[in-house]
């Protein structure tokens, strides 16, 4: 699965209040969740970001409380893959679970500036400045977890392998 896409850099220690504020926890209706993604850490993100677009950035993003609410905004808003330094633990795992494709990468977030066109290979865990021309390598996903995403997380992977699972 490879993605394409403008960034939007963010710096270390985004929390999931960051993401998407308390006061619209009210929902969990993804296109309502996708208008406030990310007001508080950058009022005009979610004016700004494009189907596609690829967010970047430095260490812990998406710390703080475990709300599933974080990745589905940010996947409701068009955001196709998230790269950082690293990831809160569950926030990383509620990526996989609802099919938002992440990847930690220590180098890739000084290389890549605001507005930068990226592609991402998640088989390969490469990832290319296309401004630049250089390319950073993040470990990639084992093919399970990719098949998780490529269908849009746990509840579908599941499903599908129970299917064919009963030959259906």
């Amino acid at each position: 699965m490879k993605y394409t896409g403008k960034i939007h850099k963010f710096g270390a220690d985004v929390d999931t209040d960051a993401i998407i504020p308390a006061r619209y926890l009210n929902t969990f209706d993804p296109r309502e969740l996708a208008k406030h993604c990310m007001e508080d850490a950058d009022p005009t993100f979610p004016e700004r970001v494009q189907p596609g677009d690829i967010i970047v950035a430095d260490k812990n993003f998406g710390c703080g409380s475990s709300r599933e609410h974080a990745p589905i905004a940010i996947k409701a808003a068009g955001v196709s893959c998230v790269i950082a330094r690293s990831f809160a633990r569950i926030f990383y795992r509620n990526s996989i679970n609802i099919g938002l494709a992440i990847l930690e990468c220590e180098e890739a977030y000084e290389g890549m500036e605001e507005g930068d066109q990226i592609e991402v290979d998640l088989e390969t865990g490469r990832i290319t400045n296309l401004r630049s021309g250089i390319s950073y390598y993040a470990r990639p996903f084992p093919p399970f977890m990719q098949e998780i995403v490529a269908r849009g997380g746990l509840i579908n992977y599941v499903k599908d392998k129970a299917a064919a699972d009963n030959g259906q």
